[in-house]
């Protein structure tokens, strides 16, 4: 998906660039910045020397070194001082300006830490409303997969007023677990009376003239067509649907020519989201690909807490999915 958040080491990250939480000197230092000069080595300090240094919200690039990657970017976000002057303006600057370089360079996967969250103080629910906001709005009109990395739980979090609110939905939702086995069994019964019907409908499907089983065939449309129905219903093209979903174009494409597609469940979502369907129609959109919101999981109660509150953003969903050790939506 075009943007995914991972818990990972950025060093260790195989893309074409990772990004640097550097300081103006551009000379390296501690938290991130350091980790990244020691991985690199001494080729990437003195490709640095050569550059100056760097004013606080701007980015440069150099080669990587000893990296996995093919370039870093060194992106010098602000030490936070109460907000109060023009931090986040300058946190949105040096994302735009290390997005830009990468598009610049022709780079198809970047790799960011949480900028200024570490010893810079940038408060990390706010830093990362920063960064998803602005990584999600360059992607809304570029094509690039990236990746906000995320070394540890301890440096991520998301405003505690939301977790607790989907903290309390999730446990007002929540199905007990023996709740759940017994609704997987009355699944099982359930298909068995399906296969029954189906064995019955063949049956009775062959006596029907060929018109009218024509006819019957189409009553019901794929989740492929439903899609696309819905697409041209909002008024939306392609690249807008599957960019707002947080899904790769080749995906898309694979979708719209099989009417008989089979994607996955967050695949259904994502699309459901970028559309802003209410619940009932993300539920028949999910019904024609075979799936349904359940209550016995946290994934579907998450989901459906944003789409009751009308928040169809994707990205600040999977913010809070991945809050909750969930997969996230899209591919």
């Amino acid at each position: 998906m075009p943007l995914q958040i991972i818990r990972n080491d950025i060093t260790k990250m195989r893309v074409d660039a990772i990004v640097n939480a550097a300081n103006p000197t551009l000379l390296g230092g501690g938290g991130v910045d350091g980790c990244i000069h020691r991985a690199a080595g001494q080729e990437l300090l003195e490709e640095c020397r050569a550059l100056g240094g760097c004013e606080v919200g701007g980015a440069k690039i150099t080669g990587a070194g000893k990296l996995p990657c093919r370039y870093v970017i060194h992106a010098v976000g602000p030490r936070w001082f109460g907000g109060r002057q023009g931090e986040r303006e300058k946190l949105i600057s040096c994302y735009r300006a290390s997005l830009s370089l990468a598009k610049a360079y022709r780079c198809q996967t970047v790799a960011f830490p949480l900028i200024s969250s570490g010893i810079y103080g940038y408060p990390k629910d706010q830093a990362l409303r920063v960064a998803v906001d602005t990584i999600g709005d360059f992607l809304l009109r570029n094509d690039m997969t990236v990746y906000l990395v995320i070394f540890d739980r301890d440096s991520y979090q998301i405003s505690s007023k939301l977790f607790a609110d989907i903290a309390a939905y999730v446990d007002e939702k929540y199905v007990d677990e023996h709740l759940e086995r017994l609704s997987r069994r009355l699944r099982r019964l359930e298909e068995e009376c399906q296969t029954e019907n189906a064995v019955s409908n063949a049956a009775l499907s062959d006596a029907l003239p060929g018109s009218l089983n024509e006819a019957l065939s189409q009553i019901d449309e794929s989740f492929s067509e439903m899609l696309l129905r819905k697409i041209d219903e909002k008024g939306m093209t392609d690249a807008e649907c599957y960019k707002k979903a947080n899904v790769d174009r080749k995906l898309f494409s694979k979708i719209r020519g099989d009417r008989l597609y089979k994607p996955s469940k967050p695949t259904v979502i994502a699309f459901a989201l970028a559309l802003e369907l209410s619940l009932s129609e993300t539920k028949d959109m999910l019904m024609k690909a075979g799936f349904a919101l359940s209550r016995s999981k946290k994934f579907d109660i998450i989901v459906e807490y944003f789409i009751e509150h009308g928040n169809y953003n994707v990205f600040e969903i999977n913010e809070a999915l991945f809050a909750f050790d969930q997969s996230l939506i899209g591919v």
